[in-house]
């Protein structure tokens, strides 16, 4: 049969997606992109905060429609089926099967169940990404049950992938030529303190940078765990990229106490200013929240002063999404949704100057640049640097050649001009890739 898969949501959700993927080759399916073609669509959904609900009930509507022509059965996996199963069946009976999370172990038996296998055949690997990036998720779930998170509801509490299981799903990318490994999950420090009783993910970043990987990026660090220790693994280690995502949320103390936060404002500063004393070129990058409830105009100016001192070189901000059976859902006062977007507009509006000023001081500098597209017609490409992660949050890099460069092979660009996260140069020289 011909599947379709829509993955919203984040790069964990995209690994569920290719769990699914390996499943359904394995028992002789193909994909296509065009769900007019699909005899079967899936749907993997989002429902970290209200709009990405939105997005996947919307998304669940469209493909819906496509039951009425090929389409014989829709299929829904993910948070939202996971945290919302029982008024989705009753609200949108087009749905032939909501798979919740808890589920996922049973994953290929349900595919058996719900679509008919045309053969068996082998498949270790299946990447949903380009094939020279891959994601390895080393954890799911979370502990910190921060007050505005409804991730420990829907995915349940911290589990680490044991390192020997990681190894080997890290050498299969390693020798199916994935140059680019990242490394995902809720709280990426925590790594293995359920399993082994201690914080482990610098050794299995040691583990992992002997493998033929050309660079290594972690992604969400909690600040907490953030220590010398772990620090000094980073700089020791060569594939290991210099680049530090963390999810700070806010500076006023008396908010992140609300949050349920373990940081404090000065905490944070100081492990910015460690980071950047630590390592030569480092990429910080965070998110943070405004409009949390009971957050006052002096909260907010404390952020933006903040955000001043720190100057991340990449930083996300949402308006609070109120969810319930969350600790934050009754707390009072609610901010006012134009105030949360008043203060987005005046955040992100601080960052862009930031952002310039940051990417700035790299024009005239030659960048190691993993180039990714093509524009055939302007003789265009488009990669990234070490500075700039996957999924496009932090930008790309462009520049111009006449020579045929192939997708996936890193090489060496002179940035010339910026403008905000994205930068433009001219080609140096290849990398022996």
């Amino acid at each position: 049969m011909k599947i379709g898969i829509v993955s919203l949501g984040c790069s964990k959700n995209l690994v569920d997606s290719q769990l699914a993927m390996k499943y359904l080759v394995q028992q002789g399916h193909e994909f296509t992109d065009n769900p007019r073609n699909a005899d079967v669509i899936i749907v993997n959904t989002c429902a970290f905060i209200n709009d990405a609900k939105q997005e996947s009930i919307d998304t669940i509507l469209e493909m819906a429609e496509y039951k009425n022509n090929n389409c014989k059965k829709l299929i829904v996996m993910g948070c939202l089926s996971q945290r919302y199963k029982d008024e989705l069946e009753e609200e949108i009976p087009e749905v032939d099967r909501f798979i919740t999370i808890t589920e996922y172990p049973h994953l290929k038996e349900i595919f058996k169940e719900l679509i008919p296998e045309e053969i068996n055949k082998e498949c270790e690997l299946l990447l949903a990404t380009d094939p020279w990036t891959g994601y390895l998720r080393i954890s799911d779930g979370c502990n910190n049950n921060c007050a505005f998170c409804a991730i420990p509801l829907i995915r349940g509490r911290y589990k680490s992938v044991p390192m020997e299981i990681l190894r080997e799903e890290a050498k299969k990318m390693a020798d199916a030529g994935v140059k680019e490994l990242n490394l995902i999950a809720q709280d990426s420090t925590k790594y293995g303190i359920d399993l082994y009783g201690e914080f482990k993910l610098g050794e299995l970043l040691t583990e992992l940078n002997k493998m033929d990987f050309h660079w290594i990026r972690i992604l969400y660090l909690y600040p907490d765990e953030i220590n010398d220790s772990l620090l000094d693994t980073i700089a020791s280690l060569d594939k290991v990229i210099p680049y530090f995502d963390i999810p700070v949320q806010h500076s006023s103390d008396e908010l992140l106490r609300k949050m349920y936060r373990f940081s404090s404002r000065q905490k944070l500063v100081d492990i910015v200013e460690k980071i950047r004393n630590k390592f030569v070129d480092p990429t910080l990058r965070t998110t943070v929240i405004v409009g949390f409830p009971t957050e006052t105009e002096e909260d907010f100016k404390d952020l933006l002063e903040f955000v001043k001192e720190t100057k991340w070189d990449h930083l996300g901000a949402f308006a609070y999404s109120r969810e319930e059976n969350t600790p934050a859902y009754d707390l009072a006062p609610q901010i006012a949704e134009n105030v949360k977007q008043e203060r987005l507009e005046r955040l992100m509006l601080l960052q862009q100057g930031i952002t310039e000023e940051a990417s700035s001081r790299y024009i005239g500098s030659v960048e190691e640049v993993l180039v990714e597209m093509k524009d055939s017609l302007r003789n265009i490409y488009v990669g990234r640097s070490k500075h700039h992660a996957p999924d496009d949050i932090d930008g790309h890099v462009s520049f111009f050649s006449e020579k045929n460069i192939e997708l996936g092979t890193f090489v060496h660009v002179k940035i010339t001009s910026v403008r905000n996260y994205d930068w433009q140069g001219e080609l140096a020289d290849e990398i022996n890739n």
